[in-house]
């Protein structure tokens, strides 16, 4: 059960880093980002106490994966996959807001809607809905980008007055989402699943253009039903099968944990562990469509290491 819980390089030209919930970051001659995605994973905003074994390599790649599939309905940040646990990319300056989009009344919508809300985000909620019933449309519920704590929810309006995306910036980041929505939710559905939500995240390079970055349609930003025998699931009141880290917020939960104040983290075991690790990889074989193959772990901070100074040695040479 070798695994990423974080690391601390000094990369020649190494001139920032930051460690974030689940990666670790490193700017270069602030120009590129080196992102090294662990094997933490958090939920409702916690980092939680155990790393979970080929998680980080799950994410990456899955991120890759879509990044490569989608760079013709928008140019991304990604530059070189040197390592399974490694992104390297353009450095961006990231917008202060993720947005959010729902084709399902899942997770915090229906949280919510269950509370009697009937609007999100400043978007209406049509009534009578139960949990899991699709959307007429995809609404976009976008939250703020938060460094630390609680990303909170935010109206289209909110966001143009607080100044944090212009109006005609904010119109294509709306566009761009519906856009990558779609090519996800299909590519989902060749695979005999449904795409319920997700979170894409924007960001403007040294250009002045506008990057899809971070990482895409991956268990940690995207939620999956399975496609088979939805429509019965749902007739029925059943609960749906789904792929994602919700099974993970369930679990919580269900232990009394929500990420409030005063509530105590509960123990995971090493049989929980392993069970999460098994989620993440039956996801990317089910949303790929290929084997997931695990690369040697003896010592994943040496392989990651090297393989990143690797890259930038060339990039410098050739620069």
């Amino acid at each position: 059960m070798n695994t990423v819980s974080k690391t601390n390089f000094s990369f020649q030209g190494q001139t920032g880093i930051y460690h974030g919930k689940v990666r670790d970051v490193y700017t270069i001659n602030n120009d590129l980002l080196v992102m090294v995605v662990s094997d933490r994973v958090s939920a409702f905003d916690v980092v939680l106490p155990r790393a979970i074994p080929c998680k980080g390599q799950v994410l990456n790649r899955l991120a890759a994966y879509f990044m490569d599939q989608t760079r013709d309905i928008v140019p991304n940040w990604v530059l070189s996959v040197p390592d399974p646990n490694v992104t390297i990319g353009r450095l961006c300056n990231p917008f202060k807001v993720e947005m959010v989009i729902r084709g399902y009344l899942t997770g915090h919508a229906w949280r919510e809607y269950k509370k009697g809300a009937r609007t999100i985000c400043g978007v209406e909620m049509p009534e009578g809905m139960k949990e899991h019933d699709r959307f007429p449309e995809p609404i976009i519920t976008p939250t703020s980008k938060a460094d630390k704590g609680h990303d909170m929810d935010m109206t289209r309006d909110e966001i143009l007055s607080q100044g944090l995306v212009d109006e005609k910036d904010y119109v294509l980041l709306e566009k761009y989402t519906r856009e990558l929505f779609r090519r996800g939710t299909a590519m989902a559905e060749d695979r005999d699943l449904l795409l319920v939500d997700t979170k894409y995240e924007f960001g403007r390079d040294k250009d002045g253009a506008i990057r899809l970055i971070d990482e895409i349609h991956t268990p940690d930003s995207s939620r999956y039903f399975y496609k088979k025998g939805f429509e019965k699931r749902q007739a029925k009141g059943e609960p749906q099968k789904q792929l994602s880290k919700e099974f993970l917020r369930e679990w919580l939960m269900e232990k009394g944990f929500q990420g409030l104040e005063g509530q105590e983290m509960p123990e995971m075991d090493d049989a929980f562990v392993t069970s999460v690790s098994d989620r993440y990889i039956e996801l990317y074989e089910q949303v790929t469509g290929m084997d997931f193959e695990k690369p040697d772990n003896t010592n994943i901070v040496d392989r990651i290491r090297n393989n990143v100074n690797t890259y930038l040695q060339s990039t410098l040479v050739n620069s």
